[in-house]
């Protein structure tokens, strides 16, 4: 059906008892190593699976539902088999539903950047801001990421959402007091279909931001092709001043060769490791290796998820530099900035009409 995809019929049954066997038989086969040119290589199956006449009659229907169940099963993960039921065929239309409603989003204004500070971890003092998308529905109220962002990147929404995130970032970020940063995050699909560089570039020139102000973050889903494109993109974004990120470090498989093999600024350790802090003496442990590999490779070292003065207080200790989580502010929106800043002692935020770059449509009339 397509390079990874292939489909089996089984003619001679309709009974799920009978179709179970044959798929674990194949999902076991799978997992079975295959030699090529004398290594082992490890792949996996996600099966989806449609049985006439419940899921359909009609050879097309029957496919679109065992696609539905299929996606099912890699959501779930790989190495598992899931049948279609009904109730696949609803999430399907509310998930077309929200991907329409989410190409008007930007056109409607209804997209809008929340900053959640980073703080010097011996100072506590803000020292950046990472922006994070939220969707302003007019229905539906405040849409979570984790609901819309998979529909974006499946529907390549995510392109115009991820160039639009970038411009208005930076845009923010030019109106505050230096040298205050702003971090963003790219998803895999931005990275890939855009033209991520350019994009950068232009924000960077129409809003007059110095480029030492903008980190990009990227998680292993970028990196997983390991295609030499993603170093020619990783390092011209570089080339141009820009600092990257390694976000949510420590969750994937590589995360250690990626440090080596991409030209990384930063490492962000991932919230998981810290939520054990400070009872877990195995994450304390693990914490305090990442820390020190990181500065052995002259890599700033941020800890996402603080939400305790003891995480604080042990992160601090083992000069882990940079600090995130809500134990110092839950994301701000942006007119929430000037007072929190006003509170850390922090001054110079000007307007957003004064900022190059800001709409002339926007700007109020004196």
């Amino acid at each position: 059906l397509g390079g990874d995809e292939f489909a089996i019929i089984l003619s001679a049954t309709s009974r799920r008892e009978d179709v179970e066997p044959v798929a674990r038989r194949l999902s076991d086969l799978m997992e079975q190593p295959f030699k090529v040119d004398g290594e082992d290589l490890f792949l996996g199956a996600s099966i989806g699976i449609a049985i006439a006449p419940l899921a359909g009659t009609r050879p097309a229907q029957l496919m679109r539902n065992a696609d539905l169940a299929l996606y099912r099963a890699k959501a779930d993960g790989r190495g598992t088999w899931r049948f279609f039921v009904a109730a696949m065929d609803a999430e399907e239309r509310e998930k077309r539903l929200l991907e329409n409603e989410l190409r008007m989003a930007i056109e409607n204004d209804e997209l809008e950047l929340y900053f959640q500070p980073l703080v010097d971890s011996a100072t506590r003092q803000a020292t950046s801001f990472e922006a994070l998308l939220r969707w302003n529905h007019p229905l539906r109220g405040l849409v979570s990421p984790a609901e819309f962002i998979p529909v974006a990147e499946e529907s390549g929404a995510i392109v115009e959402i991820g160039n639009w995130t970038i411009d208005e970032a930076i845009r923010a970020a030019k109106t505050w007091p230096e040298p205050l940063r702003v971090a963003v995050n790219l998803s895999p699909r931005h990275f890939a279909d855009a033209d991520i560089v350019g994009i950068t570039r232009a924000a960077l020139d129409r809003h007059q931001l110095d480029p030492g102000r903008l980190e990009l973050e990227i998680t292993e889903g970028v990196l997983v092709s390991s295609d030499v494109s993603v170093i020619e993109r990783l390092t011209a974004l570089k080339h141009l001043g820009v600092t990257i990120a390694m976000d949510d470090f420590g969750t994937g498989y590589s995360s250690l060769s990626y440090l080596l093999k991409f030209p990384f600024d930063t490492i962000k350790i991932d919230k998981s490791f810290v939520e054990k802090l400070p009872s877990d003496s195995a994450a304390q442990r693990i914490l305090q290796a990442i820390v020190t590999l990181g500065h052995s490779l002259s890599l700033s070292i941020t800890a996402e998820g603080v939400e305790t003065p003891e995480q604080a207080a042990f992160l601090n200790s083992i000069a882990c530099q940079k600090l995130q989580g809500y134990h110092f502010a839950k994301p701000l929106r942006e007119t929430e900035l000037a007072a929190y800043l006003l509170k850390s002692g922090l001054t110079g935020l000007k307007s957003p009409e004064a900022a190059p770059g800001y709409p002339q449509e926007n700007r109020i009339a004196s």
